[in-house]
């Protein structure tokens, strides 16, 4: 399969990132990591210097390029290459990024809120990972490409891709309302999902927006 630059580019970022991570862990997660809105943390640099944070804007980008173990980056790798390349070779890589973009700060700002707010607990913790855009991906596949059969790695069951993103959306719901693994910020990949059906039906003139004419996406 060929891998279009955009995701071969950012395969090659995040790789970046994660080993950069290991030089300067507490450096980059204080500085670019999604922190609550409101709140000051204070970090130990690795040099010894003092670092206090909190909320800045370019965390709602930069939160997406930090992972917290090998693991996290491999999966959220394996769904940009999978996902990912696919998409670019439909739209081109500008409607690509514009996309993607939209549905990782999407993600964020769900998050933020949510974190912000008390919602979610009193604790002050950050969120990374690149999982909300990789779900706003995947659900942009499922209504591009809904009856292409997908197979799940675990369990490895076959089903049309529709139905894999209506299942991954239900289970991160669920795992966000009851509190399962509090680890994972599910109300991110849900967010990264509604800010990329927004854009789709942004750019296909579909409720809640007006046609824009012509030019509509697949």
């Amino acid at each position: 399969m060929h891998l279009p630059r955009v995701t071969k580019l950012l395969l090659f970022i995040l790789s970046g990132v994660f080993l950069l991570q290991q030089l300067m862990p507490v450096e980059l997660e204080l500085l670019f990591a999604l922190w609550p809105w409101g709140q000051h943390v204070v970090g130990t640099a690795t040099d010894g210097t003092l670092i206090t944070t909190g909320f800045y804007p370019w965390q709602l980008l930069s939160y997406g390029f930090l992972h917290g173990s090998f693991v996290h980056l491999f999966f959220n790798a394996i769904a940009l290459f999978q996902f990912g390349a696919v998409l670019e070779q439909t739209w081109g890589p500008r409607k690509y990024i514009q996309y993607l973009l939209a549905c990782t700060m999407g993600a964020g700002f769900i998050q933020l809120l949510l974190v912000s707010s008390g919602i979610l607990g009193d604790s002050i913790y950050p969120t990374i990972g690149a999982s909300g855009g990789v779900f706003g991906l995947l659900l942009a596949y499922g209504m591009l490409f809904p009856n292409q059969q997908m197979m799940l790695i675990i369990p490895p069951i076959p089903m049309k891709a529709r139905t894999m993103v209506i299942i991954f959306g239900v289970i991160s719901l669920l795992m966000g309302v009851t509190g399962t693994q509090s680890g994972i910020a599910h109300f991110a990949h849900l967010g990264g999902m509604l800010f990329g059906w927004l854009m789709i039906r942004y750019w296909r003139g579909q409720p809640p927006f007006r046609k824009r004419g012509p030019r509509l996406v697949k």
